[in-house]
């Protein structure tokens, strides 16, 4: 973001952009897709709950929180364990973990039990799950990463397709119990991904050598200099503002549609339609960023899908039948695959893949906190006004405010740093320093990694 990025792998072995990756892509939409999927999900088990232990609506849906909290809040946890042990070890455990709190919520016996299992212990396990598995598929592409991006986003909106009526089918079938028992099966499924994220293979020992002072580096286990990069900083207040209405409008828009008077299945399908066009939307995106052109301008991608989404929001607050709101959801889910796809490219650009797993930690808990304010704080204020267009106003305030602090924050300030000229003699010094390096270690069987990128 206004400099030259030079994106070296921790091996330093250059990223395949193919091969074994493919797998890695898969395993990491998988991955992607129980994470951001399974929090909704498992809110088809709510009624149930509600019986079985006496409880309100908004005791139940305290479990869905506490999941997102911890797959945000453990960001700067998870980026310890990998730089501490490796992508694949944590992976594991967390499937394990994932698995065990599901399991072991089937047989409790109070909603304070559920917390703690079905929320913190999965929670846990599917953070430490999740920004491993994005960490690892920025270190297989490199040239195609933006479409990797976009292909692995795509398992959210899929997941919860799935997720959602095969929970209403367990629930029919087995209750609640048995429902948890078989999810936390399939949450196993989690450590076979983690088997798929094989590590790149170490260079030779020439190139051994030449990296061993920047292993000293690498060996942080929470790199807090990514503060010192003016792009970092403005992307993580972006990001923060944005989540604050990001996931507003789909939480609220079926209720919005019961309000207006149409069946609760008529109202849950504008849900569907959503999902259905946010899983050709992320990559389609991912292919669009892939583009020549494009690619080194994705910062500014980003930011007009911010600005379309809040638009979206701000054209659906005012919306007075179903028509209008599937309208909307078909606008909404084109905008929210398109964040969707570019949120971790324009990171993994900014940071670099060295930085990634630190930047990815720090980022997530940052947001953790605007998630957790976002939609209770829109649910008070339709409490006091009892009208759902200012929630939607607010959120797309909220996404487009974002979207300007990350373009403008770019352009006049990280553009102007880059034209400094002690900036510019740096960034030509470094330049010329990779190309000598790339004419001096040409590629040996793809094992070495020099991979200059620049972001306006």
């Amino acid at each position: 973001m206004g400099a030259v990025v030079v994106d070296d792998g921790p091996s330093g072995v250059k990223a395949p952009d193919g091969g074994w990756g493919w797998a890695v892509l898969f395993g990491c939409f998988i991955i992607t897709g129980f994470s951001y999927a399974f929090p909704k999900a498992v809110s088809v088990f709510f009624k149930e709950l509600i019986r079985e232990f006496d409880i309100g609506y908004s005791d139940t849906a305290w479990i869905s929180s506490i999941l997102l909290a911890m797959l945000y809040g453990t960001g700067p946890l998870c980026s310890v364990c990998v730089n501490r042990f490796g992508c694949r070890p944590v992976m594991l455990v967390g499937g394990l973990f994932a698995s065990m709190g599901m399991v072991t919520a089937s047989f409790c016996t109070s909603i304070i039990q559920i917390y703690f299992t079905a929320g913190v212990i999965t929670g846990l396990g599917l953070a430490l799950n999740f920004q491993p598995s994005l960490i690892m598929l920025n270190r297989y592409f490199d040239k195609r990463r933006p479409l990797a991006n976009g292909l692995s986003a795509a398992g959210s909106p899929v997941f919860l397709c799935a997720l959602s009526p095969l929970g209403q089918i367990l629930q029919h079938e087995y209750g609640w119990r048995g429902g948890f028992l078989i999810l936390g099966g399939m949450l196993l499924n989690c450590c076979v991904c983690g088997a798929l994220m094989r590590p790149l293979e170490p260079p030779k020992k020439s190139e051994a050598t030449k990296e061993s002072p920047e292993k000293r580096v690498k060996k942080k286990l929470l790199d807090f200099s990514v503060f010192k990069d003016g792009g970092f900083v403005i992307y993580t207040l972006a990001a923060s503002i944005m989540v604050l209405g990001l996931f507003v409008p789909p939480v609220f828009v079926v209720n919005y549609a019961k309000d207006l008077g149409y069946q609760d299945t008529k109202a849950a399908f504008l849900l569907t339609i959503l999902g259905f066009i946010d899983i050709f939307a992320r990559p389609i995106c991912g292919m669009v960023a892939s583009l020549k052109w494009v690619r080194p301008r994705c910062v500014y991608l980003f930011s007009f899908a911010m600005i379309f989404n809040g638009f979206t929001d701000l054209m659906g607050s005012m919306s007075v039948d179903y028509g209008g709101l599937v309208v909307f959801c078909i606008f909404f889910g084109i905008s929210y695959g398109m964040v969707g796809a570019l949120q971790f490219e324009v990171l993994m650009a900014i940071v670099g893949t060295q930085k990634f797993s630190s930047a990815i930690g720090l980022v997530l808990l940052a947001e953790a906190m605007a998630v957790l304010i976002g939609p209770p704080s829109a649910g008070k204020l339709l409490d006091a006004t009892g009208k759902y267009m200012f929630v939607f106003i607010i959120a797309g305030t909220e996404v487009t405010t974002s979207a300007f602090v990350l373009a403008l924050g770019n352009f006049f300030c990280i553009k102007k740093k880059s034209e400094d000229p002690h900036t510019k003699d740096e960034a030509k010094v470094d330049s010329i320093e990779v190309e000598q390096f790339l004419k001096d270690e040409p590629e040996k069987n793809g094992k070495v990694v020099t991979n200059p990128e620049t972001c306006v």
